[in-house]
């Protein structure tokens, strides 16, 4: 990964951004296949930087990019999400031409702020997406009944819904049921019930759900899936999530991918941090046993 030439490029030519952008052939959002597997690497925006044991894993933006450029290389990866910061980098490497590319709109939640659920747009805006030719974007939606932040996000998010739906972009929405434990830390409540009302709740977003998808978590209980994704009929993905520990626990989480896959709402997946930072280190191997879940 030549990172001196990308920060060379970026500082003597700008322009080359926009450039990589307005030349890049596109697809469609689906293929024949009807299915879509997106890398995801929007976390270092938000200032979430583990993944597995390692606390400043997507520190290293070399090591990210070149993470990305092999996941993107593999048969069967559609896409990428990510920031403007990596997307940037990745056109200006060339690894997006015929793929998907998914701009993170909403990053001002960071990890552990206090301010973590008035989750502001200050990523990729509608208009954005538009001029770079990019295809689609994505929202994060945590909703905390106890905290008035979660209001703002609500409302700014069904904005986004309706400017994405002006310009005929799907915008995938990621809600959760959050709250905060004792010592103040944000967890998002996995269960089914909690699963099955952020979901009703985001569906609802904005004045029309036609570009509208959902990016759903599998429920601590896998087996009540099927139960809470009739709660739409939007088209949804997979979160993949951080699966830490070792390679039978991230055995585990494909088998548990591979079941929710089935159902009928469910067109594919979007993982990040378990596929490029895989237990064993095999992003290849990692990436191509996700792909055939599909």
């Amino acid at each position: 990964m030549d990172v001196a030439g990308l920060v060379r490029l970026r500082a003597h030519h700008p322009e080359a951004v926009a450039e990589a952008a307005a030349r890049r052939p596109r697809r469609p959002l689906v293929g024949d296949s009807g299915r879509l597997m997106i890398i995801a690497a929007d976390h270092p925006a938000r200032g979430a930087l583990g993944a597995g044991g390692d606390g400043l894993a997507m520190a290293d933006r070399a090591g990210l990019l070149a993470r990305l450029v092999l996941a993107l290389s593999r048969p069967g990866v559609d896409g990428v999400l990510a920031s403007a910061d990596v997307l940037d980098d990745l056109l200006l490497l060339g690894a997006l031409d015929h793929k998907v590319v998914m701009g993170s709109m909403n990053r001002g939640g960071l990890q552990g702020a206090r301010f973590e659920l008035d989750d502001r747009f200050t990523g990729h805006r509608p208009e954005d997406l538009e001029r770079l030719g990019f295809d689609a974007g994505k929202l994060l939606l945590r909703i905390d009944y106890e905290d008035p932040g979660s209001l703002a996000t609500l409302e700014t998010a069904a904005r986004a819904v309706d400017a994405m739906a002006a310009r005929r972009l799907p915008v995938f929405v990621e809600p959760f049921i959050s709250r905060r434990d004792p010592d103040g830390r944000l967890r998002n409540d996995l269960s089914a019930d909690a699963v099955t009302r952020s979901l009703a709740i985001a569906s609802g977003l904005g004045g029309s759900s036609a570009y509208t998808w959902l990016k759903v978590p599998v429920t601590e209980d896998p087996g009540r899936m099927a139960r809470v994704m009739e709660t739409t009929t939007l088209p949804a993905v997979l979160l993949g999530g951080d699966v830490a520990g070792s390679a039978e626990e991230q055995s585990g989480a494909y088998e548990t991918w591979r079941a929710a896959l089935r159902l009928p709402t469910v067109r594919g997946l979007v993982v990040g941090r378990s596929l490029l930072y895989p237990a064993d280190g095999d992003v290849a191997a990692a990436v191509d046993t996700a792909v055939g879940l599909l």
